[in-house]
């Protein structure tokens, strides 16, 4: 997998690692994998199907048939699909199954970016580029609060920000790949910067990495 300069970007729920991980794929023409949209898209199908989202095989069983193409469905980013989501996100099977998927996704030459929870320590822990992006449970609470507004959902900032908190409890004491930040990652903590201003630090973070990166090959 040397020759693909993999950019892992993992952080906890509305972090800003979307926005971060969209803005280094327009910047370095790479594509772009939003990890967290499987565990939507399989949350949906096990709803669809009348299944329960903490019965594992059935969780596992959606994951194996995921169609890739419903990653881009309007509802898979709402509130309750991203609740969902959690759910279906602690069972190992379902992280097996789409295991396969993702790593193929980040060996793509001459690159790709992908963000998540577990790119940099499970997914594929050697990427060339990890960031752990961050920022305090208020301010991720009010930067969802305010997408939430935008899409037209009416819910309220405290509700959010309780979610943000019980999603990050699930998230860090699962069994299976928990939200950790890899020894090798930089931290960007957003919570007092602007888009631009994280956006920015986020390309220095990227550069200095490229410059090891190249280096390494050459040799």
């Amino acid at each position: 997998m040397s020759g693909a300069f993999l950019i892992a970007v993992d952080g906890p729920a509305a972090s800003g690692k979307g926005t971060i991980a969209d803005g280094l794929a327009r910047l370095y023409g790479y594509p772009h994998l939003d990890s967290g949209l499987l565990y939507r898209a399989v949350a949906a199908a096990v709803l669809a199907a009348g299944s329960d989202l903490d019965d594992a095989e059935a969780s596992a069983a959606a994951a194996r048939a995921l169609d890739a193409g419903r990653l881009g469905d309007p509802a898979l980013r709402t509130r309750e699909a991203g609740e969902a989501a959690s759910r279906v996100a602690v069972h190992a099977q379902v992280r097996a199954a789409l295991l396969d998927f993702q790593r193929t996704f980040a060996a793509q030459t001459p690159g790709a970016v992908i963000d998540g929870r577990d790119i940099g320590s499970v997914i594929a822990p050697w990427a060339p580029a990890k960031l752990f992006v961050t920022a305090t449970p208020e301010v991720r609470a009010h930067r969802r609060w305010r997408q939430l507004q935008g899409q037209g959902e009416r819910v309220s900032y405290d509700d959010i920000l309780a979610d943000i908190r019980k999603r990050d409890e699930r998230d860090s004491a699962r069994a299976a790949s928990p939200l950790v930040m890899a020894p090798d990652a930089v931290l960007l903590d957003t919570t007092e910067m602007t888009i631009d201003q994280a956006a920015d630090a986020a390309r220095r973070i990227v550069e200095t990495a490229r410059g090891r990166w190249a280096q390494s090959q050459a040799g």
